[in-house]
């Protein structure tokens, strides 16, 4: 899906009230589904904060099952406030603050071999990474690859993430690439 200006405006408005909402009334924004046509489809996103170029919270949805606003709203405020790596947010810090919404693309089944062909197969910067192995799982937005330049790095971290060592490999592993269209 490709947004114009004003659903874009009105995602990054949504997700800034949720957040301040958030503060006083300690939920997300309750939105409805009469407020926005376009917004009201299914959809899946990511909120990213950053402080001071600092990752402060990212929280999102893989797969789409509400709407796309309601979905922002709620991943607005999570990533705010419920971000297991993070403090909740403060008012002091709402000034400081950068948000970035991602919004997903379906996650497509990868098909390879081995990770060598899987390795081959990643699109760095453009390729999102869900990473799966019995119940380990983990994922890195597309943004991810500013710092982790090379499949080798990206996908040892993202296997680390999970839980795993940095090196694991098994037959049963399980790799769904996505895109986002995102912005601040």
């Amino acid at each position: 899906m490709t947004m114009d200006k004003s659903a874009q405006q009105e995602l990054l408005d949504t997700a800034w009230a949720s957040i301040h909402f958030g503060l006083h009334q300690h939920k997300s924004l309750p939105v409805t589904s009469a407020k926005a046509g376009a917004l009201n489809q299914s959809g899946a996103s990511f909120i990213t904060l950053q402080k001071h170029h600092q990752l402060r919270g990212c929280m999102g949805s893989l797969e789409a099952y509400r709407s796309l606003l309601e979905d922002v709203a709620d991943n607005a405020y999570s990533a705010a406030f419920r971000d297991p790596r993070f403090a909740p947010l403060t008012a002091a810090e709402l000034d400081q603050l950068d948000l970035q919404i991602s919004v997903l693309s379906k996650p497509v089944p990868m098909q390879f071999v081995d990770e060598v062909d899987l390795l081959n197969q990643l699109q760095p910067g453009l390729d999102g990474i869900v990473f799966e192995s019995g119940e380990h799982r983990s994922t890195f937005l597309p943004q991810v690859w500013e710092r982790l330049t090379t499949p080798r790095q990206f996908m040892a971290q993202l296997k680390q993430k999970a839980g795993l060592s940095a090196d694991y490999w098994a037959p049963q592993v399980r790799i769904k690439r996505y895109h986002v269209e995102k912005f601040r």
